[in-house]
């Protein structure tokens, strides 16, 4: 007996009301349902339907059965359409949202190389830093630069964690020095950037595991991390920035690094998306590309790549 078959022609006869009508939406014989559901009661040791010659009806036993069988068919279902959906090629608009200076300086690195590999899906990328609610205004994923997020009803996936590094131009350090321990900030111009959870009091760890909190204060905020930078590079102060904003000036020796010995809370990458049943293969193809391009190399721990 293919006990399978044998279940599913079970629930057809209990949700279609009959061995006939469950026989048209199987397209097979009213025998061979029949023959099937005698085969499940022989198998399991258990009448589950009690019969007339008009009408049946479920004993208690058929109507636990059925309950259970109904949730292991619908598992099997989802799951083949799951798997059906990964067959299928991406398709369609993405409309993407997120911030601002990752929008510019980090996902256009990497946009293009995505819609190379999947050449079906058309991008709306929308840029910005207020709250935006996904579901209201029709995005399909959102990327967030967070610590941490609050509880969500979206289905939420980190993708990298990225250190802020404090930056300043050689000219400003060459002018005004350079900090040796995070206290020393109180005398320098420091770039706020006034989105951050607390910004001016920015917290640091040093490698003996001590936190040090620091009053700071300048004569620029703003509520972009670009704005920021060209203001550091301009030789204006120090600012405190994601890596994946400063660190190719910081390569060719345009900014340099400062109180290295010291760590911040690493930022973190996330995409949300909302809780449908099945995840589109266009959400999931940018979910899953994301996700690759941040994974990071065998034997190192998570982190940004450029």
């Amino acid at each position: 007996m293919d006990q399978f078959t044998a279940m599913k022609a079970f629930r057809a006869v209990v949700e279609a009301g009959g061995f006939t009508a469950a026989a048209e939406t199987m397209d097979v014989s009213h025998t061979v349902v029949s023959r099937h559901v005698k085969q499940l009661e022989a198998a399991l040791g258990v009448q589950l339907l009690n019969r007339t010659t008009r009408r049946f009806a479920l004993t208690q036993a058929g109507q636990t059965y059925y309950e259970h069988s109904r949730q292991i068919l619908d598992q099997v279902e989802a799951a083949a359409l799951i798997v059906a959906q990964h067959q299928v090629e991406p398709a369609g608009l993405l409309r993407i949202n997120a911030p601002m200076s990752f929008g510019l300086e980090e996902l256009a690195q990497w946009l293009p190389a995505f819609l190379d590999a999947h050449t079906q899906v058309k991008v709306d990328l929308v840029c910005n830093d207020r709250f935006v609610d996904l579901i209201e205004e029709g995005f399909d994923v959102g990327l967030r630069l967070s610590y941490s997020l609050s509880d969500s009803t979206l289905i939420v996936k980190r993708l990298a964690s990225f250190e802020e590094w404090w930056v300043a131009a050689p000219a400003y350090l060459k002018k005004h020095g350079t900090p040796e321990v995070p206290a020393e900030l109180r005398t320098h111009d420091c770039l706020n950037y006034s989105l951050a959870v607390k910004a001016g009091q920015p917290s640091f760890t040093a490698e003996d595991g001590s936190v040090h909190t620091v009053d700071v204060g300048g004569r620029l905020q703003a509520n972009s991390g670009i704005v920021l930078r060209a203001a550091a590079l301009a030789g204006t102060g120090l600012a405190a920035s994601p890596e994946f904003l400063v660190r190719d000036h910081v390569a060719r020796g345009e900014l340099v690094r400062v109180l290295p010995g010291f760590s911040q809370q690493r930022l973190n990458l996330y995409a949300l998306y909302p809780q449908n049943r099945h995840l589109s293969p266009k959400v999931r193809a940018f979910v899953d590309f994301a996700a690759a391009r941040y994974l990071p190399p065998a034997g190192q721990g998570s982190g940004g790549k450029g």
